[in-house]
Order: C-alpha cells, then sequence, then structure tokens
C-alpha cells in the first residue's frame, strides 16, 4: 500500500507475497548470481585441463582462480559507493558487461598468462553483481519482504558449489575447456537485454566524492589478506613467508580502514552499522556458518574423487541431494523468516546441518552412499533455512539509505569468511595427508595417471584407502566444531518479526519500485 506522496504506509499485517515487478528484478539479480558464481566452482574442475593444455604447473593454473577471487576482493568495496554515486542500474548494466566481456576473452585466451589476465576482467565484473544485486532485491521488496527474496537469491548461492561441478565436467568432457567460458555468453547477453528493460533508474545519486583514502586500504588490504590466505591450501600451511608477508599486510591495512572509516564523515563503507545489535549479531553468525560450510563443501567431492574414486561428474551428482534439501526448505523459510523473525529458522538448520555433517566424521572408504546421500539431504534441509534468513536478519533492519553500505559489508564479509573457510580445511587436510603416505598415496591412485612410486604395491591394500577416509572424516570434525559455535550468536538473532527500519526520509522519498 502506497501513501498519496507514494511512500509505504504499513497498516495492518505485512504483505510478504511477492508481486510482479519484485519477481522481475528478483530473475535479473539470479541470472547474475548464477554466472559470477558458477563460475567460481566450474574453473576449480578445469585446474588439470588448464595445466596440459597450457603446458603450466598446478601453480600457474591455480592462478585462473586466484586472480579471479582478488579481482572480487578489490572491487567489491566499491560497490556501495558506486551504486550511490552512478545508480544501481548503471552499475549492474556495466557489471554485467565486463563479466561477459571477460568471459568471451577466456575463451579466446591464447595462454596461461593472457587467461589470468582476462579472469581478472570477469572478477572485475563478477564483484558487483551480488552486493548491487541484493541492494536492488532490498530495495525492491522493502523491509516486510527481504526474506522471500533473498530465498530466491539463495538457490543459486547454493546450488552453484553443487551444479558446478556437474556442468563442468560435462562441458569439458563432451565440448572443450573454452565452452566453462563461453556458456556465460548466451546467458550475459539475455541478463543484459532483461536487466535493461526490468530496472529502474535510481531517483537520485546522492554519494558525489569516494573516499580516497578508505579506497586505497581497504580494496588493497582486502586483496591481499585474501590472496594470503588462499595461498596457505597451496603451500599446505600458515606459517611460510608467502602466506603471512601478504596476510599481514593485508589485515594491518584493513584495520587502518576500520579506524579511518569510523573517524570519517563519508567513507567508503560505513562501519557504524555495527551499532545496530541485530546487525551485528546476524554478521558473527554468518561468519562462523560460512566458515563451516565453505570449508565443509570443498571436501565432499574430494572424498569422493580422491578415496572413492569417482569421476567429478558423479561427485556432482551425489551432491545433489544436499541442493534438493535447500530448495524444499529455502522458500518456506524465506516467507515466514518475513512473519516470524529468523532465530527459530536459523536454530532448526544449524541443528539440522549438524545431524547431517555428524556422520562424516564417522566415514569410512565404503560407507554406504544412501546413508551419505541421505546425510546431504538432511544438511540441505538445515542450509535452506539458515544462509538466507541470516542475510535478511541483517538487511531487513536497515533503512533504505544504508541498504547499500550493508549490502557491500555483508558481501566483503562473506567473500573473505569464504576464503578463511576454504584455506583453513584445505591446511588441515593437507597436513593430515602429509603426516600419512598411504592415504596420499590412495588419493593419488585415484586422481592421478601417473604410476604408483617403486615398491608400492599395486593395486594398494584396502588399508591405505581406509586411512585416506579417516583422515577426511577427522577433518570433517573441524567443521562440526565450527557448526557447534555458531549456535551461541545465532540464539540471540530476534525470534519475532523485525520492526520495519522505514525512515521519514525512507517515506518521502516514494516507492522504490513501480507497482
Amino acid at each position: 500500500m502506497t501513501s498519496s506522496t507514494g511512500g509505504h504506509l504499513h497498516e495492518g499485517p505485512p504483505d510478504t507475497k511477492l508481486d510482479r515487478n519484485v519477481l522481475m528484478v528478483a530473475g535479473v539479480v539470479v541470472l547474475g548470481a548464477i554466472m559470477s558464481i558458477l563460475d567460481v566452482t566450474v574453473v576449480a574442475v578445469a585446474q588439470n585441463t588448464f595445466q596440459q593444455e597450457f603446458n603450466t604447473d598446478a601453480a600457474g593454473a591455480a592462478w585462473t582462480a586466484t586472480g579471479y577471487t582478488l579481482a572480487l576482493a578489490a572491487v567489491i568495496p566499491l560497490s556501495s559507493w558506486a551504486a550511490s554515486r552512478f545508480g544501481t542500474k548503471k552499475v549492474y548494466l556495466v557489471s554485467l558487461v565486463l563479466f561477459t566481456l571477460g568471459s568471451v576473452l577466456c575463451a579466446l585466451a591464447p595462454s596461461i598468462g593472457a587467461l589470468v589476465a582476462f579472469r581478472v576482467i570477469q572478477g572485475l565484473g563478477g564483484g558487483m553483481l551480488m552486493p548491487v544485486g541484493m541492494m536492488m532485491l532490498t530495495k525492491a521488496a522493502g523491509p516486510e519482504r527481504v526474506g522471500s527474496v533473498m530465498a530466491v537469491l539463495g538457490i543459486p548461492m547454493l546450488l552453484g558449489p553443487i551444479s558446478g561441478p556437474i556442468l563442468g565436467g560435462v562441458l569439458i568432457e563432451q565440448l572443450s575447456w573454452h565452452w566453462i567460458f563461453l556458456i556465460n555468453v548466451p546467458i550475459g547477453i539475455g541478463a543484459l537485454v532483461f536487466s535493461w528493460i526490468v530496472l529502474r533508474d535510481d531517483a537520485e545519486t546522492t554519494r558525489s566524492s569516494i573516499d580516497v583514502v578508505g579506497l586505497l586500504l581497504l580494496s588493497p588490504g582486502l586483496a591481499l589478506f585474501l590472496f594470503g590466505i588462499s595461498s596457505s591450501a597451496e603451500h599446505r600451511t600458515f606459517v611460510s613467508g608467502q602466506v603471512l608477508i601478504p596476510t599481514i599486510i593485508g589485515a594491518i591495512l584493513i584495520v587502518a580502514f576500520i579506524f579511518h572509516a569510523l573517524r570519517k564523515k563519508n567513507p567508503l563503507l560505513d562501519l557504524k552499522l555495527f551499532k545496530n545489535r541485530t546487525l551485528s549479531i546476524a554478521v558473527l553468525t554468518m561468519v562462523l556458518f560460512m566458515i563451516a560450510f565453505f570449508g565443509a563443501a570443498l571436501l565432499f567431492p574430494q572424498y569422493f574423487i580422491g578415496v572413492r574414486g569417482e569421476s567429478t561428474l558423479a561427485a556432482g551428482l551425489l551432491l545433489a541431494p544436499q541442493g534438493i534439501g535447500a530448495m524444499l526448505t529455502m522458500p518456506i523459510a524465506g516467507k515466514l523468516t518475513d512473519k516470524m523473525g529468523p532465530g527459530k529458522f536459523v536454530l532448526v538448520g544449524i541443528v539440522l546441518i549438524l545431524l547431517g555433517m555428524t556422520t562424516f566424521t564417522m566415514l569410512g572408504a565404503d560407507t554406504s552412499y544412501w546413508l551419505i546421500c541421505g546425510s546431504l539431504f538432511v544438511q540441505g534441509l538445515g542450509m535452506g533455512m539458515t544462509m538466507m534468513p541470516i542475510m535478511s536478519a541483517a538487511l531487513a533492519t536497515l533503512s533504505n539509505a544504508q541498504v547499500p553500505d550493508g549490502s557491500t559489508l555483508m558481501n566483503v564479509i562473506q567473500q573473505a569468511a569464504t576464503s578463511i573457510g576454504t584455506a583453513v580445511i584445505s591446511v588441515i587436510l593437507a597436513s593430515s595427508l602429509a603426516s600419512k603416505p598411504e592415504a596420499g598415496l590412495a588419493i593419488m591412485a585415484n586422481t592421478s595417471d601417473k604410476p604408483l612410486p617403486p615398491g608400492v604395491p599395486d593395486p594398494l591394500p584396502e588399508s591405505f584407502f581406509d586411512t585416506a577416509a579417516d583422515v577426511f572424516s577427522n577433518t570433517f570434525v573441524v567443521s562440526v566444531v565450527l557448526i557447534v559455535l555458531t549456535l551461541i550468536p545465532a540464539f540471540f538473532l530476534p525470534r519475532k518479526k523485525i520492526a520495519s527500519p522505514l525512515t521519514e526520509e525512507d517515506l518521502d522519498r516514494g516507492p522504490i519500485m513501480m507497482h
């Protein structure tokens, strides 16, 4: 309902049903999200192919993923300022063009160096797609429907890591590596046309000048920090100079940005949002959840491929029950979060994840696939009730003026937490495998075409594969502990409908979408 001045009036119970305009914006944002999220997991599958095609080593091929991540980290902090300065529609369209152009260039790359450079172009576009998309969705729906729209956005966020390996495996095996990038082109063009038609130009752009000092501190700080953390997986330790030096320099720059932002009137990112108790609790819950979830997500396909000898495609299909579970609960949790608050759903969701993940702390080399898939399904049910209600809890408490900073902040923290989770689990797994050579040999036998070292029995004894399974089950214990810790901040999330934060300024500004 709108007032005569065009502002939103909240008389009677809130309308949590998504209208056609909100669903159209959601369609635009989901298309962009599918491209940027799928691209991360699809490229992970292609690492061996890049090594063979471009005659490079594992470290060289890994830069196709690292370059993209660093570009994301550098550009995400700009999202709030760019959206306020140029309007969300223009920024989103430019991001889509950059990402699609980067995809075409990647497919045409003549060398590994060129591919890395073109992946950076992709990352510069992809970095703004999620935060700006979240801004548009949150503003279009209003605070009373933010849970429902976040549930829509959550589907590509959860399905990307599952469908990426399947899609990557099919494209590389049936066509060629070029198609993992070319597939983005029709989606990108479709998203561009759809966005041009559906999205409205912002009524006003408020922030004219950029916080140069903040930009020079946060963007390189975040990029260096994530580079250091990510490189720990390659070096299999956190105490190497190549890991510690960029991580520490990045952390110092981020801390310097925090001091700068708290003193400046219009900082690149408004950290005063943390005075909002609900947002602070939601951020803490999200950090612990992301570290645990993305750390564990790394282990599932490696167990299927390395210990059980499955193909990439089969590993992706075995993960499908998790996506199905999430798709069942996510829309329901989204709608009910808008009416009842996020607290109850997040707590139940975390308990379900805990039940599902506990199975993986007892893995063997021949654990029943029925048990594994059933556990993944239960875990998926929990994820659908957890990730997006946490995001909604943070964004539903913000006024329209705060949404750009809030969305950017959530994406910066999400990117950092994802990288930390992946790095921590990678290092624990790598160091455990290094301490048990027979486990490493079992994984080598299943993942490499190279002959086994002289003196090693061929075929390998079953005990070698049992040892490898033990290494994975012990590593899963870390994820389970982190999930248990997530219960603490989740307990303090609101268990009633979150009150609308609309200010007089919001009411005077008029509706965000045409109704």
